[in-house]
């Protein structure tokens, strides 16, 4: 596997989801509202994480188990997907509480478990950080 347009775009929008996600959580949750900042960060999250899920169908690996290319982390696109848009709905209708939950359930399990995931050395990125990068495998 190389290190294709869609997979660069998917990578960049990942680790950019990475690193702002804290942001629009922290924002929130200080004692301090920031709503803009919260606000900004959040669109911000989202627009990155669409970006993630919907490169994410067009990277396929024919190597490890999978369904015409599709893979089991490939079954995050759609868990990712209705999560956006449940967390907006319950923003939506008022439901703070519930909108919080959905957002940092989903900032843990899709930017910092999937994350770890791909650094697996059976993986693309896995291969050029323990491989490339570090020599270790």
């Amino acid at each position: 596997m190389q290190l294709t347009p869609v997979i660069a775009i998917h990578l960049s929008a990942a680790l950019a989801a990475l690193a702002i996600g804290p942001v629009a959580l922290w924002a929130r949750r200080s004692g301090q509202a920031r709503a803009v900042l919260h606000r900004a960060a959040g669109y911000a999250w989202v627009t990155l994480m669409l970006m993630v899920a919907i490169t994410a169908v067009f990277i396929r690996d024919y190597r490890l188990p999978n369904i015409a290319g599709y893979t089991p982390i490939h079954l995050l696109v759609p868990i990712t997907l209705g999560s956006l848009a449940l967390a907006f709905w319950h923003l939506r209708h008022g439901r703070i509480r519930s909108h919080r939950l959905i957002m940092i359930v989903l900032y843990v399990s899709a930017c910092i478990v999937t994350g770890a995931l791909t650094l697996l050395p059976s993986r693309y990125l896995g291969q050029v950080v323990w491989g490339q990068w570090l020599g270790l495998i």
